[in-house]
């Protein structure tokens, strides 16, 4: 059975509508951001400045239970907060996306240094990982 515009019953897109209701021959709008290219550089860089956050008070915990490498350990720490705010920055350049991915390499490496900084790296890794996700959905 079909509709009066040719389409399967109960559908009201017209003849030669896509399933999202856009015509065929134009690309699906891919989110209903007005800028996804801003908003995917706002969670690139939030999620830069949450982690320099989270490293600058991890600082206290590593100072007092670092043991031999506590001030090794939080000189690393200071380095890699600061990395952090200076990419979250500079997201609008295309290649801080890849320093970011670096510096969650770089704070896992750091976990040689102390425990503690190989899992906030596992943990921020995962976190950036589920960010580029998001970034490659919005804009394809």
């Amino acid at each position: 059975m079909t509709g009066p515009q040719g389409g399967a019953a109960g559908d009201d897109r017209p003849t030669g509508a896509a399933a999202d209701g856009a015509p065929t021959g134009t690309p699906p709008r891919r989110s209903g951001l007005r800028n996804p290219e801003r908003a995917v550089r706002g969670l690139g860089a939030g999620t830069l400045s949450l982690e320099a956050l989270v490293l600058v008070l991890a600082i206290q915990p590593i100072r007092v239970v670092g043991g031999d490498f506590g001030g090794a350990a939080v000189g690393a720490v200071v380095a890699l907060a600061m990395a952090a705010v200076l990419l979250a920055g500079m997201m609008r350049r295309p290649w801080a996306w890849h320093a970011g991915t670096a510096l969650q390499g770089l704070l896992m490496l750091a976990g040689l240094l102390h425990w503690s900084l190989l899992v906030l790296g596992v943990v921020f890794a995962l976190v950036w990982g589920y960010a580029l996700h998001v970034r490659r959905v919005i804009l394809g």
